[in-house]
């Protein structure tokens, strides 16, 4: 998760892959429900976890627990690396000696998808409660309406900020609409303190201003052709917006909110707010411990009150290899994982947001947890293309916000975003 969250690697907070060589041992093969007889029958499975995706002690207790109920089944969970992922999930997929359960980042099913060596779980979706998913998280498994990763739990960008300043202001209740935040925000930069700080390539939280106008990154044609759509009127109303609220505060127009990182200029005590993951809080307490007690959370405001901005939902799905030897089991692994029972144990250990909506509330208590369940009801995904991440790789979004912000033509601008959008994810379609 953290790699599709944190921008400058491909992914909210906030995601995640996983694989290395290690396979099952016995034999059978199969679709659907599974190569082996039985659901329940006693094997060896391989499941590859993110390292830090999952703490020791969840994995450990859903390892006895799940061992307990299968008699006569072992889970040998292995941790992978992040490093080179991409590569070994790739080569994973096309071995003949997969592991039965892969945790992987919800953008990446796409990709994996397309080489033909992830298991088709449309059947099972209903089993799965799969009408209550978090849409920003299921959508992307979701390809060419077969679904193929199976959500495992999210987390989005909200709106950290400082509760002296937001006093200091007159501001006693959080804004609900993006006119409220803009009021506010204008308030709050004043007497050397900034509004916000909103570096000027922040570029998943203009992605949620676009879709909150209707618009998106890019659009799939009827020919199956992709087209970068940062220059419809849509994407351009979302940046403007971007724009107005960045002015409200000295963030860089030429970086990220890693360069420097955000949550250190917040600690600082001089930044009334940041779009950050929850988690941000932590870094900023490591930085400043007098903050404690100072920070809050609310959810990106929308265009009105009945409905929090729209935001991109980072986070892992899990997905069953075609070349698993266990489908069967394999597929009791990953209902356990996303079921109710372990998605609430997850959610209380991780402060994630689970895979269902309805399982909100059981975030209630952890202030950053449960503001980022609000959010996660307006979840978005990037493109569900196998080439986005050759997007990702250069950019154009970034470069294109950078422009508008330094006062290049944004019509001219976005037409070139755009056009490199189209080529990159066209390029070996």
């Amino acid at each position: 998760m953290r790699s599709r969250l944190v921008p400058g690697a491909a992914a909210l907070v906030l995601a995640a892959c996983a694989l290395s060589a290690c396979g099952s041992s016995s034999s059978g093969s199969g679709s659907g429900s599974g190569g082996d007889a039985k659901a329940d029958a006693p094997a060896k499975l391989t499941v590859w976890i993110m390292r830090d995706s999952m703490s020791d002690s969840f994995l450990k207790r859903f390892t006895a627990d799940y061992q307990a109920a299968h008699k006569g089944t072992t889970l040998d969970i292995q941790i992978q690396e992040w490093d080179g992922i991409g590569q070994k999930i790739t080569s994973a997929l096309a071995s003949k000696d997969a592991p039965d359960v892969i945790e992987v980042g919800n953008t990446q099913v796409a990709q994996y998808a397309a080489g033909g060596g992830v298991q088709d779980l449309t059947s099972k979706v209903s089993d799965l409660q799969g009408a209550d998913w978090i849409p920003g998280l299921a959508d992307p498994g979701k390809i060419d309406g077969k679904q193929f990763g199976v959500p495992w739990y999210a987390a989005n960008r909200v709106v950290i900020y400082n509760k002296d300043l937001f006093a200091k202001a007159g501001i006693t209740t959080p804004p609900k609409t993006r006119a409220e935040w803009i009021t506010d925000t204008t308030k709050l930069d004043t007497g050397g303190d900034d509004g916000i700080y909103l570096p000027g390539q922040t570029w998943y939280a203009l992605a949620g201003f676009v879709w909150d106008e209707g618009g998106d990154l890019a659009a799939k044609g009827a020919d199956g052709k992709w087209q970068g759509t940062l220059d419809t009127p849509q994407a351009k109303a979302g940046m403007d917006f971007y724009k107005q609220l960045q002015a409200l505060g000295n963030g860089p127009k030429d970086a990220d909110e890693a360069k420097p990182p955000q949550a250190d200029v917040f600690a600082k005590g001089k930044s009334a707010q940041i779009i950050s993951v929850p988690g941000g809080a932590a870094a900023i307490l490591k930085a400043n411990p007098a903050m404690k007690n100072k920070i809050g959370f609310f959810p990106i405001p929308g265009k009105t009150a009945d409905k929090p901005g729209a935001v991109f939902t980072g986070g892992s799905d899990l997905v069953i290899p075609e070349a698993s030897q266990h489908q069967a089991q394999a597929y009791q692994v990953v209902k356990a994982l996303a079921g109710t029972k372990w998605q609430t144990d997850m959610a209380k250990e991780m402060s994630y947001v689970p895979n269902r909506t309805s399982l909100a509330s059981v975030l209630a208590g952890n202030d950053g947890a449960s503001t980022m369940a609000v959010g996660a009801a307006n979840g978005h995904a990037t493109p569900n293309s196998p080439n986005w991440a050759a997007v990702e790789a250069n950019n154009p979004i970034k470069q294109y916000m950078t422009q508008v912000l330094t006062g290049a033509d944004p019509d001219s601008a976005a037409k070139t975003a755009s056009a490199a959008i189209t080529k990159a994810l066209n390029e070996s379609l």
